[in-house]
């Protein structure tokens, strides 16, 4: 099942289905997110719980014993409820289950609201520890924008403009897993120049970040803003060749290649206690051309 909200200015489409965003348009019909084309990913914009990226050999420890638990977890591969269908809001919710809590032993509730106003969506993610014990928990959006973006400039012409100075190194995926070697960052004077030959390594991971927020796009052309104000990592992500790019905002990353220990202690992991709720969320905001700053 999809909900389909709208405002005077932006369509989002939503599937139950890992509750993810699947359509993103503005006034005139463009399409602003990626398809989801399995000639390079099919995914659009998944929904990254309990964990972000990938842990050590797929396995969470808890109290000395294991878990399974696949790359970003399994909200994305979960039917959600629909809550609430109105014109211009929806909200989903996923409850731990007999099958939830093989893989993640701690019960739980997540909450998954989107709502458009103008031109911005804002998506906010609630979760809830709902058992006698804290709970460790990572979170992670994943939204994977055209590149180019819709009204014809060049991809080429595309970059990622930072909010603050991106002056400390960043990290890179191996196997999965963050490497324990930093490099420099490919961010200057703010910007990022998009190019393939950048992820030829995989993604770019900003684990010490000193923005809440981007925007992407060709300067004079079409652009979006992401605001993620309480997300502190970012991951940047395509497959070279690719029509899109990935703008992350991420409360925790993959494991470190010399991290072995709880799931507690790995690090961007925040702990809730019973009946503790904790929020992330990032608003997108599409400006075609003719809102561009001069």
């Amino acid at each position: 099942m999809n909900v389909t909200i709208s405002s005077p200015q932006m369509r989002a489409e939503v599937s139950a289905d890992g509750a993810e965003l699947v359509r993103l348009q503005d006034d005139q019909g463009r399409d602003w997110l990626w398809d989801g084309d399995p000639a390079f990913w099919t995914g659009r914009s998944p929904l990254l719980f309990p964990i972000v990226g990938r842990v050590r050999n797929d396995r969470i420890r808890v109290n000395g014993s294991d878990y399974d638990l696949p790359r970003h977890g399994f909200a994305r591969t979960s039917r959600f409820e629909v809550e609430e269908a109105a014109p211009s809001r929806c909200r989903f919710r996923l409850r731990s289950s007999e099958s939830t809590l093989q893989r993640y032993p701690f019960p739980f509730q997540l909450d998954v609201s989107y709502a458009v106003e103008g031109a911005t969506l804002s998506i906010t993610a609630a979760v809830t520890n709902t058992g006698s014990s804290s709970m460790p928990v990572s979170f992670g959006f994943h939204p994977a924008f055209r590149w180019p973006l819709p009204y014809g400039a060049p991809r080429e012409a595309h970059e990622i403009r930072f909010e603050q100075e991106e002056t400390e190194p960043i990290r890179r995926p191996f196997g999965g897993l963050i490497k324990s070697e930093a490099e420099p960052t490919p961010v200057q004077n703010r910007t990022l120049t998009l190019r393939d030959d950048l992820f030829e390594t995989d993604a770019l991971v900003f684990d010490q970040l000193r923005s809440r927020s981007v925007d992407y796009g060709a300067r004079g052309g079409a652009s979006l803003r992401v605001d993620f104000p309480d997300m502190p990592h970012l991951g940047i992500w395509t497959k070279p060749g690719a029509g899109f790019i990935c703008i992350e905002p991420w409360q925790g990353h993959a494991d470190p290649q010399d991290f072995a220990g709880d799931f507690s202690d790995k690090p961007g992991t925040v702990i809730l206690q019973p009946e503790e709720t904790r929020r992330f969320a990032i608003l997108v905001t599409v400006k075609p051309p003719e809102l561009q700053s001069t």
